[in-house]
């Protein structure tokens, strides 16, 4: 076996696909294809798969992936449906948008994403672009985000935060117990680069922060500020966990509140791999709609 390769791990009955990262002696040091997990693994317990596209743990991720997708399509025909007008003549949200006189135009909330994942962030930027999502995206280590983040901030005056890359429970930890942050490999980043993101703007609904990758201490993320969160069973997320809570939080009428439920069952995961406070969305909505532009009309990022 060598570095690149694609492999799963016998003692956990090949649930889930990985990449080997590096070795180091007889350790390999993984990474999830599918799910953001960071793992290590001796040589002897990994088998190594040639065709990672129809490997059972890749095919099982992509059906959930298939219908998390479906469940967001279907939220967003269902968030234009048409309805009556209000008696005072406010414009509703759930108007008809292309039965508008002179037609509406929307503004999604504008996404500022931090992933320690190079792939994945390759991943999460298509499915932005497919959702009409405008979102800067940055790769960075998870050690770096705080610094990162604070010097992004500023410039890109978003309305959303991600925060995510691979994070894990130590094998060896210090603590039995899963409270400190030292039994993580990662989380200690992730809520340093929320507290970070609070400093800039304290309002939950000013700034909406969702932070944490596989297994990562959802209670500290909370509690520093962070408005969604995983991972509340401490299990492992889909790599478009976050993803798909942002683009709920970006779709959202900005008088409305995200629909929990709807936000985290939207998820691959569900309610044991993120979770999250009541929070107001982000979409807004214009008229007229320009005449240079007959469809749905996303500013540029930072506009």
């Amino acid at each position: 076996m060598k570095q690149g390769d694609y492999v799963v791990r016998k003692s956990y009955g090949g649930d889930i696909l990985f990449r080997i990262e590096a070795i180091v002696r007889q350790t390999a040091i993984l990474k999830g294809v599918d799910y953001r997990l960071l793992a290590d693994a001796p040589l002897s317990d990994l088998v190594l798969v040639r065709n990672p596209e129809t490997s059972g743990a890749s095919v099982a991720a992509k059906i959930k992936e298939h219908e998390s997708l479906r469940r967001i399509r279907q939220g967003e025909e269902e968030s234009f449906r048409p309805g009556p007008q209000p008696e005072d003549g406010a414009e509703a949200y759930r108007d008809d948008p292309e039965g508008a006189p002179g037609g509406y135009f929307e503004m999604p909330g504008r996404v500022l994403h931090l992933d320690g994942d190079g792939t994945y962030l390759r991943k999460s930027m298509a499915l932005y672009a497919r959702m009409r999502v405008p979102a800067h995206c940055v790769h960075c280590h998870e050690s770096a985000m705080p610094e990162v983040l604070a010097h992004l901030l500023p410039q890109a005056r978003p309305d959303i935060v991600v925060i995510t890359g691979h994070d894990g429970v130590l094998k060896n930890r210090p603590h039995v117990s899963l409270r400190p942050l030292s039994s993580y490999k990662n989380s200690i980043h992730f809520v340093q680069a929320v507290r970070t993101a609070r400093a800039y703007e304290p309002n939950k609904d000013n700034l909406i922060v969702i932070a944490g990758a596989c297994q990562s201490h959802f209670e500290a993320l909370l509690e520093a500020g962070a408005n969604f969160a995983s991972s509340p069973r401490r299990v492992m997320i889909h790599a478009l966990d976050p993803v798909v809570v942002a683009i709920k939080a970006s779709r959202t009428p900005f008088r409305e509140t995200i629909h929990l439920t709807d936000a985290i069952r939207g998820t691959i995961c569900g309610a044991e791999g993120m979770g999250g406070v009541e929070t107001f969305g982000k979409r807004r909505l214009g008229l007229p709609r320009p005449g240079w532009n007959a469809k749905t009309v996303i500013p540029a990022y930072g506009a």
